[in-house]
């Protein structure tokens, strides 16, 4: 599995799901135009010393990481609809696209692809993305059996 962040805004999330991936071990790929610089101090901040230990892709559009994507499905992610994470069927090689924090994917990237959403009962909007990816993540590693291999 990876993780795909597009048009990613804000730096502490960022750091902190590249931290989740340095944890995981799974590649993060950045699509640009970020909102930030990858040398901003909050992005270092809450990614820690983990920073040498994310396997980091940054493509310059959504056009040149779909040239060279080299997973599987990309499984989008959205707030608003689709199947609850929990009903769906993750693969190995899924990549989980995440939105931009104030936006969401636009229906250039979800278009034609599955999209999960988790359920939120309670009353705010979304969850932060740096939480929905780590869910999100979890869940699919659980799926297809990589945390019985490594608990």
């Amino acid at each position: 599995m990876q993780i795909v962040l597009f048009e990613p805004e804000i730096p502490p999330n960022t750091g902190t799901i590249a931290r989740l991936c340095a944890a995981t071990q799974t590649v993060l790929n950045l699509v640009e135009p970020l909102g930030f610089s990858l040398e901003d101090r909050y992005l270092r901040r809450a990614g820690l010393d983990y920073w040498p230990h994310v396997p980091l892709r940054v493509w310059p559009s959504w056009e040149a990481f779909l040239a060279g994507w080299d997973g599987g499905r990309l499984v989008c992610s959205s707030a608003r609809g689709g199947t609850p994470y929990h009903r769906f069927a993750f693969q190995p090689d899924d990549g989980v696209v995440l939105g931009p924090e104030t936006r969401g994917l636009p229906e250039q990237v979800t278009q034609g692809r599955p999209v999960v959403r988790i359920p939120i009962w309670g009353q705010v909007r979304s969850l932060n993305v740096a939480n929905a990816a780590a869910v999100l993540l979890y869940e699919g590693l659980r799926q297809v059996g990589v945390l019985d291999s490594v608990a």
